[in-house]
């Protein structure tokens, strides 16, 4: 899993518009880049809502915000205008930033296994290093938002 202190890559991906997304885009700001399991969801619908109500909170605090997951792009349009998100959210559908930051794995509901994204937020300096890490099993995804301006 990437840590604090590493260097993230500069081009994350592409975001539902095809725009192609790269930490250089947003010079100065934190980048609070937040992997979630599945458009739709409750939790990630919770914590997508959460970031949405506190937006011009973090802009001002410095942050930028952009959403991470497996789905596709016609599936994060949808999410996104559902959800009024104000943020990009990177279709990757590759599987090539889960994996590069280490949160594509094993999981389990109701005892069946299976693979899939764990719910992590890096934050990023302005610098590309890793300044933070909130694991799967800190995230709340109700008061997200808060956990980021807290610096928790």
């Amino acid at each position: 899993m990437m840590t604090t202190g590493m260097k993230a890559p500069d081009y994350l991906g592409t975001d539902t518009d095809g725009r192609e997304i790269r930490l250089s885009d947003y010079p100065g700001k934190r980048i609070a880049l937040y992997f979630y399991p599945k458009d739709m969801t409750s939790g990630c619908t919770a914590q997508a809502c959460n970031l949405r109500d506190h937006y011009p909170e973090l802009l001002d605090a410095g942050y930028q915000v952009i959403g991470v997951s497996v789905d596709p792009a016609a599936s994060h349009a949808r999410f996104r205008e559902k959800n009024s998100l104000p943020f990009p959210l990177i279709a990757d559908t590759d599987r090539r930033l889960v994996e590069e930051f280490g949160v594509w794995g094993e999981k389990s509901m109701y005892g069946r296994k299976y693979m899939g994204t764990m719910r992590t937020t890096f934050i990023i300096g302005p610098d590309g290093i890793v300044e933070r890490v909130i694991l799967p099993k800190q995230v709340k995804t109700k008061t997200h938002a808060e956990q980021i301006l807290a610096g928790e």
